[in-house]
């Protein structure tokens, strides 16, 4: 698919994802930013899809704790990084431990970042095991997010290198510096 334009429509989605009526956690943004680092081979890229999906949204949704919004960016970042990793391995199974290890990857660092920022759980191994127990049903909705989104985003990925490939999207692409360059 061409670059600019898939690198617009990807933003676009995670935009939507987190604006629109959603149960909590049930956004486009794991999958976004599996798919970038695996189609991605320029990193800016690849870090950046995700990372300018959420600081849009974050800036219409309103900000929350520094140090917790910094642990969600990181996390993020990480399934990028996950995503080149599905990307030298692809397979069912690895694209499948990837979907499963962005929703878990998440989970393990953000409530990590909400117990030690100290809301609401105690400085201790059990205020910490707490957390992480109040924090699995949003697990189970990224979890299930993640399931939905990947391959709904990979596959319409597959089917727009194939309609650039065939032409029938050529005469759409655009003289942008980035719409020339491969992925």
């Amino acid at each position: 698919m061409i670059p600019f334009i898939f690198t617009i429509f990807l933003i676009a989605i995670g935009i939507f994802s987190r604006l629109m009526p959603h149960p909590a956690n049930v956004t486009a943004i794991g999958a976004i930013a599996l798919l970038a680092g695996y189609y991605f081979r320029d990193r800016r890229l690849a870090f950046g899809v995700p990372m300018a999906a959420m600081l849009v949204s974050d800036l219409a949704i309103g900000g929350y704790e520094f140090g917790v919004m910094v642990s969600v960016y990181a996390s993020f970042a990480l399934v990028a990084l996950l995503g080149t990793w599905i990307k030298r391995h692809p397979n069912f199974a690895t694209g499948f431990i990837g979907v499963v290890g962005a929703s878990t990857l998440f989970f393990l660092i953000t409530n990590f970042a909400v117990w030690a920022a100290g809301h609401g759980y105690p400085p201790t191994a059990t205020g910490l095991l707490t957390s992480y127990i109040a924090a699995i049903p949003f697990w189970r909705n990224m979890l299930v997010g993640d399931l939905i989104w990947t391959p709904l985003l990979f596959g319409l990925a597959v089917y727009g290198n194939r309609m650039v490939r065939s032409g029938v999207i050529g005469k759409l692409s655009c003289h942008h510096p980035i719409a020339t360059k491969s992925f």
